[in-house]
């Protein structure tokens, strides 16, 4: 392998992407997973990329379209998840058919090729500038900061929402921070993994380490360092092998699961756990 790759400009940022997007989505997914909300944050992903869509049919900035579409979704999906008549999934997958229909529907009225909508599509780490790299290290720094500065009210929010709120913690607040957090990351990391891609690194390395530790300190850590570990190595392999970084990518994520789920000793607990109840039923 050639190493004087890396003295370029477009790989710096290309690593130092694959960096800050895999500790943004790494932190942001352990919130997807103890709060349940995966088909919540599918929603907010498409609903980026509808508004990055639209931002390339109107001519303006596609990351602001996509901000503004998340903070849209953020804003119906909160209430509909809480208060909603229907049951949240339900509610929740009407607004997912929605932003889907939405993002073919813009791309379909783009004049000209479409270059640019499939760049968003599927993510192009290696043609990231370095106002994409602050962009992704500003969403970092600001996701991190609050996990560290309000980590006891995100942990009783995850734990038990409605005994937060009874002893005094904005957990409803929380919630829509965290969608709102959700969307920013989500927005920061379109160009290099891609809006169809983009959900699975922020589930993938959360879902790992949750099959890793019981420690909701650790499980950010691990996270974290999967995700980082799925940029890095994903990159790699599309330097090497000439393919698709944001697919190379997520498809490494899932690798990293599938060993995680292996070597889980949250698996060894569950047989016994079932072992245990078969012997106390005969």
């Amino acid at each position: 392998m050639d190493l004087s790759i890396f003295g370029y400009q477009f790989m710096q940022n290309a690593i130092l992407s694959a960096f800050l997007g895999g500790v943004a989505c790494g932190v942001i997914g352990v919130f997807v997973v103890l709060m349940h909300m995966p088909f919540i944050g599918v929603c907010m992903s498409h609903a980026a990329f509808a508004g990055a869509m639209l931002g390339l049919w109107l001519g303006f900035n596609p990351l602001l379209g996509a901000f503004g579409f998340c903070l849209i979704a953020a804003a119906i999906i909160g209430p509909l998840a809480d208060r909603g008549e229907l049951s949240p999934d339900t509610s929740v997958g009407i607004i997912f058919s929605l932003m889907l229909g939405l993002a073919f529907l813009f791309m379909g009225l783009m004049p000209g090729t479409k270059s640019g909508a499939l760049e968003i599509l599927w993510g192009s780490i290696l043609t990231n500038t370095r106002s994409d790299v602050i962009l992704l290290g500003i969403v970092a720094a600001v996701v991190v900061g609050l996990v560290i500065a309000f980590y006891k009210e995100f942990q009783a929010t995850i734990f038990h929402r409605d005994m937060a709120l009874a002893v005094g913690i904005p957990a409803t607040a929380i919630f829509y921070g965290v969608l709102f957090l959700t969307g920013a990351t989500i927005t920061a990391s379109l160009r290099p993994i891609g809006g169809l891609l983009i959900f699975s690194l922020i589930l993938n390395p959360a879902a790992a380490a949750y099959q890793l530790t019981y420690s909701m300190k650790r499980m950010f850590l691990l996270s974290a360092g999967f995700g980082v570990l799925s940029g890095w190595i994903g990159l790699l392999m599309s330097y090497l092998f000439n393919i698709p970084s944001g697919a190379t990518i997520v498809i490494t994520s899932s690798v990293i699961f599938l060993i995680a789920n292996i070597f889980s000793p949250k698996k060894k607990v569950k047989r016994w756990q079932k072992q245990s109840l078969l012997e106390e039923k005969q």
